[in-house]
C-alpha cells in the first residue's frame, strides 16, 4: 500500500528521484514506543550483515557490534546541511555516555567516494571521537547504499545543487540494541524524538543491569544450596 501510494504520488507531482527518495524516507518509519516490541520488529526488523573500514584501517562487520547498544547516523565529510549537525549531537551522546562501555556511535559514510579511511579521520578528529566508542566506516558505494535502504530503510540519493554534487541522506538516527534490532529512528532535527533516543538507551542499559542482577542472584542461590551425597 505504501509503495503503491509513492508511485501514484510520483505520477501525478512528477516528483524527481531524490524528492521520490525523501517521500519514500518519510512514509517508512513512524517513532514508535520502546515498550511496545513487536511492533518495533515489525516496522524495523534486524540490521544485515556487513563489511566496511573504519577510520583506523580495521575492517568491521556486524559480528563485531554485536553484545553493545549502538547509535548509527549517515553522513559525509563535505555535507554542509545536516551533517556538522548530526555530528556534534553525536558528540554529545559520547559525552552523555563516556563511562557506559556498552554504549558506542557508529557514523556511516554515504559518500565513500571521496570520505576514504584518512578523510574520515580528520573529520572525527574535528570532533574530538574517541576511536575506541565512536566508529566511522566507509567501503564499497554499492554496499552502504544497500545497508542505509534495504538494511536501515532510509533515503539517500545524489543530487546537484548548482555547481556542486550533494547526496540527500536521512538526519535520522537509529538505535540498535545487542542483538542486531533496530529498535527505534529518531529525528535528529526533532528535540523530542532525541530525547526519546536518550530515553530508550537508558531503558536498554536498564535491561541489562536487571539480567545481571538476575543471574547473579542464580548464582548466590546455587553456591547456598546444601550439598547432597
Amino acid at each position: 500500500m505504501r509503495a503503491t501510494s509513492i508511485t501514484i504520488l510520483v505520477g501525478l507531482l512528477g516528483l524527481t528521484r531524490v524528492s521520490m527518495a525523501l517521500a519514500i524516507d518519510v512514509a517508512s518509519f513512524t517513532i514508535l514506543s520502546s515498550t511496545n516490541n513487536a511492533q518495533l520488529e515489525k516496522h524495523y526488523g534486524s540490521v544485515p550483515n556487513f563489511s566496511l573500514v573504519e577510520r583506523s584501517g580495521k575492517k568491521i562487520t556486524l559480528a563485531d557490534l554485536r553484545g553493545r547498544i549502538w547509535i548509527a547516523d549517515f553522513i559525509y565529510t563535505n555535507c554542509a546541511d545536516t551533517c556538522p549537525l548530526q555530528t556534534a549531537d553525536m558528540a554529545k551522546l559520547q559525552e552523555r555516555w563516556m563511562h557506559e562501555g556498552d554504549v558506542e556511535l557508529v557514523s556511516f559514510s554515504v559518500d565513500p567516494g571521496r570520505d576514504t579511511p584518512r578523510v574520515l579521520a580528520k573529520y572525527a578528529d574535528r570532533f574530538k571521537a574517541d576511536p575506541k566508542r565512536w566508529l566511522f566506516l566507509t567501503g564499497e558505494r554499492e554496499e552502504i547504499a544497500r545497508l542505509v535502504e534495504d538494511g536501515f530503510r532510509l533515503a539517500v540519493a545524489p543530487a546537484t545543487r548548482g555547481n556542486h554534487e550533494i547526496i540527500i541522506h536521512s538526519p535520522r538516527f537509529v538505535l540498535v540494541d545487542r542483538q542486531g534490532q533496530i529498535h527505534g529512528s529518531y529525528d535528529n532535527r526533532d528535540p523530542k524524538a532525541m530525547q526519546r533516543l536518550k530515553d530508550d538507551v537508558a531503558a536498554l542499559l536498564k535491561d541489562q543491569w536487571r539480567a545481571r542482577d538476575v543471574r547473579s542472584s542464580a548464582s548466590e542461590s546455587s553456591r547456598s544450596l546444601p550439598k547432597t551425597n
